[in-house]
């Protein structure tokens, strides 16, 4: 199989969920089914009125309280860039980049194949294939020591293990997750350009959250100052819809309807408000500077058009639990995506792309969100009892994040006592009245009661909790 960071640490739970089961402590088969209603849908527990972010809005007692101010919120984000050590500081690279540190980056990603994969018809994919694809990564051709070169994402661009578009997958009748694929960039993401593949067509970049494999057309190299100054230029926009799109553009097409995601914090062009942008008159709209590629591949910026009645702010939204459930509720149906493809993203990238919009940074996978140190955290071991773990599940305020082996859900409220959650899922599982596995094949954003999902017979959800993350409150 191939082992990458991204399998490591587990962004879903389509694989390790399959590995828990066979590992999980056996609970008592006798415990009583959780009896909820199984609608015409066939997803326990959720009627419409259940789909509406306000529904769950309107059963907070102060759902406008600000949570974290905003210092505190950005002094918890310099401290997750300083003692995660899944984080990458960009900024405190050295000047030179010894072959080793780039070495260790790309052989840390991924070791090569070694059990048979299959392409998106179904067919294996040949060996030689899977040989010229790791070549390309030319490893012998690093340098002893190199310039450290700063760039940035000019374009929503996949992350990707090899520097391949191959899509690949473990079995013949499998085309969701795709292993070669492991995250994503967004536009004005900055990075550190830390080796060329052989073809010349793909650049292994390392980002603050994740350091992977990226088509060379998406990203535009520009000098250290240029590209870390640029998320702290001011005045700018927080993108606090799901993903709109700049105005189209026929007279600047690098800018023209380009997607921006969730969180997305870009900065606003300094031109005149009463001049055309881009063929157009700008006053119903914001004028962005967005980062372009030039011929040469060198950074430079263009001024774009977002319309004033897509969903932005002038700052990142203030953390409450109301803006929680509502920019949660933003992403409801959305196509579930392994490593943020289909357009789309995970559960851990879900969860992150809600709280980017507040301002607040989380690390990309879910195992490293589980155990940062800057977030206050409820751990268990697995011989924890089920009456502790249940406690656990009692006190959670919303937004609380729920771990399980390779997923994470976010707590959303309760009715009649049955804990809800909001989460981006492939699967969900619960037992049916005849005491046999009933999958509701979700695969996209998903509202679920907590309870009745499981694992195997044997084995809820709760059974498996990891971690409960608390993300709307500052560490000790």
């Amino acid at each position: 199989m191939i082992v990458t960071r991204h399998l490591r640490l587990g962004l879903t739970a389509a694989v390790t969920l399959a590995l828990a089961m066979a590992v999980a402590p056996t609970v008592a088969r006798d415990r009583p089914a959780t009896q909820l209603p199984v609608p015409e849908s066939g997803v326990i527990g959720v009627t419409d009125a259940y789909l509406a972010p306000e529904f769950w809005v309107s059963k907070l007692s102060a759902p406008d309280k600000v949570l974290m101010p905003r210092a505190a919120i950005d002094a918890r984000n310099a401290r997750l860039l300083r003692d995660d050590a899944s984080m990458h500081d960009l900024s405190a690279l050295p000047a030179m980049l010894p072959r080793a540190q780039v070495a260790g980056w790309i052989d840390g990603l991924a070791s090569p194949p070694a059990k048979p994969l299959w392409d998106e018809a179904g067919k294996p994919v040949p060996k030689a294939t899977l040989d010229a694809i790791v070549a390309n990564r030319a490893i012998d051709a690093i340098p002893a020591n190199q310039p450290t070169r700063y760039g940035m994402a000019v374009e929503r661009a996949a992350l990707r293990t090899f520097p391949t578009l191959l899509r690949v997958f473990s079995r013949d009748d499998d085309t969701d997750i795709d292993r070669f694929q492991e995250s994503a960039l967004f536009p004005g993401d900055p990075v550190v350009i830390a080796h060329a593949s052989a073809d010349g067509q793909w650049l292994f970049v390392v980002s603050p959250r994740y350091a992977a494999w990226v088509e060379a057309k998406a990203i535009a190299e520009g000098d250290k100052a240029t590209v870390l100054a640029y998320s702290q230029r001011m005045p700018y926009r927080i993108v606090t819809g799901a993903k709109p799109r700049t105005v189209f553009t026929r007279e600047a097409p690098r800018v023209s309807e380009l997607q921006l995601d969730m969180g997305t914090r870009v900065p606003l062009a300094n031109v005149a408000a009463d001049k055309p942008v881009n063929g157009q008159h700008p006053y119903s709209s914001w004028v962005l500077d967005l980062p372009v590629r030039d011929g040469d591949g060198r950074l430079g910026f263009a001024p774009a058009l977002l319309q004033k009645n897509a969903e932005s702010s002038a700052d990142y939204l203030p953390l409450t639990h109301a803006n929680i459930l509502r920019q949660a509720f933003k992403f409801l149906g959305e196509r579930y995506g392994w490593g943020h493809s289909y357009n789309g993203r995970d559960c851990s990238g879900f969860v992150s792309d809600v709280y980017r919009s507040m301002g607040v940074q989380m690390p990309r996978n879910t195992s490293a969100q589980a155990i940062s140190p800057v977030f206050t955290r409820t751990h268990f071991e697995p011989g924890d009892s089920r009456d502790k773990r249940m406690a656990a599940v009692r006190a959670m305020q919303v937004g609380d994040l729920v771990y399980i082996p390779g997923h994470v859900m976010m707590y959303i409220g309760n009715i009649d006592g049955m804990p809800y959650v909001i989460h981006d899922t492939n699967g969900g599982s619960f037992l049916g009245a005849d005491g046999e596995m009933r999958s509701m094949h979700l695969n996209a954003v998903s509202v679920t009661p907590l309870l009745p999902l499981r694992f195997n017979k044997d084995n809820d959800y709760v059974d498996r909790i990891t971690n409960i993350v608390r993300v709307a409150k500052d560490s000790p």
